[in-house]
């Protein structure tokens, strides 16, 4: 039986590393010198050479496969989040699998056992649940996790590797813009306020309004509650109801600040509905920072999440962990937010 040829037998008859022939295999050739790569691609013919996933599988114990789980690409948020995924761990090697658990714990828990059976021992996760202890046994056994929008909480079973923008800041910027162009009150609109990250980003908002000496009115905040999940799929539908909700009230606020820029978008549906104009009539500040923001009528002021940044960070993580080239100690990236102002938020002697 003929021996099977290796990328090291590729790499002997181009005169290069095996790292070298890894690169180009891997898409990552675009510093090469055309001669290497010509030598490479000639070798590679000569040889007959065919990378085997398979064979690389069997001899690692895990595929080249990286696991994401996200509430849902309904929200582009989430679809931006998974294609950055993707194109970094597409440049080191590996592929992604997609999960939309919507936050459902069982649902994330059969999507990780799914994966795990896979070969994959990798997920990047991304619900921010309160609690990860769905995922222990999964852990245990040797699943390796980076939870993206979700910063260590105080109790937590599991000390894994997170990477997240700091939502509490976030939100004090966006509540502390409004206060600066004179508002107070500020209505805050979100789906179920039952995630780290909506928490953390009710903390941002209610500390901006306690720094201002403006009281915490629960009125003012609308957190869907009568929906059955958590609002990732309609997450502008209930955007427009809150908004209808809030700006019907006796004493309307004069600014909306709200979860995420699908509920945003909701809101000035919401507000038109009551033949409200923004911002001439009420200001909207968002969060995410998606691609509709700058395109919507007026561009949205919203905090912007650089996902570039945070999934590459993710991503590389993992691999590491995969590949033996990072250390065990958990890390944890808290990234700091920036507020970008736009057309959907004026000063309050400014409104009509």
């Amino acid at each position: 039986m003929p021996r099977e040829i290796t990328i090291h037998d590729v790499a002997r008859l181009a005169d290069v590393s095996p790292s070298t022939v890894s690169n180009l295999l891997n898409g990552r050739h675009h510093r090469m010198r055309p001669a290497t790569k010509v030598r490479i691609e000639q070798a590679i013919d000569r040889l007959g050479y065919t990378p085997s996933r398979l064979a690389r599988q069997l001899k690692s114990g895990y595929a080249p496969i990286i696991g994401l789980i996200v509430p849902s690409v309904a929200n582009p948020f989430w679809g931006g989040m998974a294609r950055a995924v993707e194109e970094t761990a597409l440049a080191h090697g590996y592929r992604v699998l997609l999960g939309n658990g919507e936050r459902n714990l069982d649902r994330e828990l059969a999507y990780a056992e799914e994966m795990w059976a896979q070969g994959i021992r990798g997920i990047i996760f991304g619900s921010s649940p309160l609690s990860l202890a769905h995922l222990l046994g999964l852990v245990k056994r040797g699943l390796r996790i980076v939870a993206f929008d979700r910063q260590t909480q105080r109790g937590d079973e599991l000390d894994i590797d997170s990477v997240a923008i700091d939502n509490v800041r976030g939100a004090q910027l966006a509540t502390e813009h409004l206060i600066a162009l004179g508002h107070r009150r500020i209505g805050f609109i979100s789906g179920p306020i039952r995630t780290v990250s909506r928490v953390d980003r009710l903390d941002g908002y209610r500390t901006a309004l306690a720094d201002a000496g403006i009281r915490f009115d629960r009125q003012l905040v609308w957190e869907g509650a009568e929906t059955g999940g958590f609002g990732d799929i309609e997450g502008a539908q209930l955007g427009r109801k809150g908004a209808h909700d809030l700006l019907s009230l006796p004493e309307r606020p004069t600014a909306l600040f709200t979860i995420n820029d699908m509920y945003a978008l909701g809101a000035y549906a919401g507000a038109r509905d009551l033949g409200l104009r923004v911002p001439d009539m009420v200001s909207i500040v968002g969060f995410d920072d998606i691609v509709l923001a700058d395109i919507v009528d007026p561009p949205l002021t919203t905090v912007r999440q650089p996902l570039p940044e945070m999934t590459r960070v993710a991503v590389e993580r993992l691999i590491g962990y995969l590949e033996k080239t990072t250390g065990e100690a958990a890390m944890h990236l808290s990234v700091e937010p920036a507020l970008i102002v736009r057309g959907s938020t004026t000063r309050l002697g400014m409104q009509q």
